[in-house]
């Protein structure tokens, strides 16, 4: 055999170097399906503002990502409790079986107060361990890591059972962390999200508490007063008394048709139906409360296909306006006719509500009962848009809402 002949190698044999190139192949494989994994997770619950979906979904996403049996997140209170416990892997009637639920002892207590993530071979033999309630799993490998906004903890994930390994890894650590960062933002802005709803629903109350009190409320006060003689003038002067009983019940019918349109104004917007058809669902509750009395049209083509460019708070806030001014047209216009329309003009969204009745004159003061412009104003300044009145004495009023929308999110 030549000096110079290449080595040799036996069957079974390995190189060195192949052994570590095919070990960083995998590590590169592997941490790209943990990028993607961790893309899906976060995507899954980007688009959620539903607090007690957002909750659900992410604790399924995370017990996805690290393939656990069991999850769970705990949102802790002011008080470093646990307020909430939202469970993923464990079937309804596992759950109802497991006596109470946990408040934040032993390990997960940990977590809580020290505020860093916990990974664990074997939560059982562990010295925080306060053991597991009744009808409880078995349950061994453990990871807990904390969900923080700022330096608060406001909620945390418990993981156990990892499903293709005996215990959770460095970078199954790593993975939930990263997700935390977007479970917080996502929990905060379902948070914000139900909140805004709480203030909208207390605004519509005190708006038409506003006008009960100061339209109809009054008008009953001034009936009941006109009517306080009547027994003393029964005697005295009957024809004025029983004008003054007329008078009193064409006031009483006055009051109940603004009753009637109060009830529109308090109509709920059904779930799942489009801009344009929730804009069409108020002439169509206008024509039903007006009896008939109002022949109401509208233009809502370009409705639905500028809604995907309206800010669900933008939509909210139209809706409402269109809602209030088609109710002071039922209310004081003594129209005939009323026109709803939407349309697209130079960038802009272009609302209006147009009748043919009595008008009056924008520049006088308002009296009492008339505070719904006053809303209509308010609405429209908090979302950008600009609102204009047109009216005169006996020529009908038109209202424009203007609505820039942004050139990216403008339909084409």
């Amino acid at each position: 055999m030549s000096d110079d002949a290449a080595p040799t190698r036996t069957a079974g044999s390995a190189d060195p170097d192949v052994a570590v190139e095919a070990a960083e192949f995998g590590e590169v494989i592997s941490a790209e399906a943990a990028i993607k994994a961790l893309d899906g997770a976060t995507r899954a619950i980007a688009g959620e503002l539903d607090l007690d979906r957002v909750l659900q979904l992410i604790v399924d996403s995370v017990r996805d990502l690290v393939h656990a049996r069991y999850a769970a997140l705990g949102i802790v209170g002011s008080r470093g409790r646990i307020e909430r416990f939202i469970t993923s892997g464990v079937s309804q009637a596992e759950r109802e079986a497991i006596s109470p639920l946990p408040q934040g002892r032993g390990v997960l207590g940990l977590i809580i107060q020290e505020g860093r993530a916990y990974r664990i071979a074997d939560i059982s033999k562990h010295p925080a361990r306060s053991g597991f309630p009744v009808n409880h799993p078995p349950m061994r490998s453990f990871l807990g890591v904390p969900i923080r906004t700022g330096k608060e903890t406001i909620g945390n994930f418990y993981l156990t059972e990892k499903m293709d390994d005996e215990s959770f890894s460095a970078r199954d650590q790593r993975l939930v962390e990263m997700f935390a960062l977007h479970a917080e933002i996502a929990i905060q802005n379902a948070r914000l999200h139900t909140r805004i709803q709480q203030l909208a629903v207390l605004d519509e109350r005190l708006r038409i508490g506003r006008d009960l009190h100061d339209g109809i409320i009054q008008g009953l006060y001034a009936v009941a007063l006109s009517l306080e003689d009547v027994p003393d003038l029964m005697a005295e002067d009957p024809d004025d008394a029983s004008a003054r009983i007329d008078r009193a019940i064409d006031r009483l019918n006055t009051s109940i048709g603004e009753i009637r349109s109060f009830i529109m104004d308090l109509g709920t917007d059904p779930a799942g139906q489009s801009f344009g058809a929730r804009l069409a669902g108020l002439t169509d509750e206008l024509l039903l409360t007006s009896g008939g009395r109002m022949a109401v049209d509208h233009d809502l083509a370009d409705a639905d296909r500028i809604e995907s460019s309206l800010s669900l708070e933008a939509t909210s806030q139209l809706l409402q306006i269109a809602r209030e001014a088609l109710s002071n047209a039922l209310r004081h216009s003594a129209a005939e006719r009323v026109r709803l329309a939407v349309r697209i003009d130079a960038g802009q969204l272009v609302l209006s509500i147009e009748d043919d009745g009595r008008g009056f004159d924008p520049a006088a003061p308002r009296r009492a009962g008339h505070l719904g412009l006053s809303n209509l104003e308010e609405r429209a300044a908090s979302i950008g848009a600009a609102l204009d009145i047109s009216s005169h004495p006996g020529a009908g009023t038109r209202i424009i809402v203007q609505l820039p929308i942004s050139p990216e999110t403008r339909p084409t």
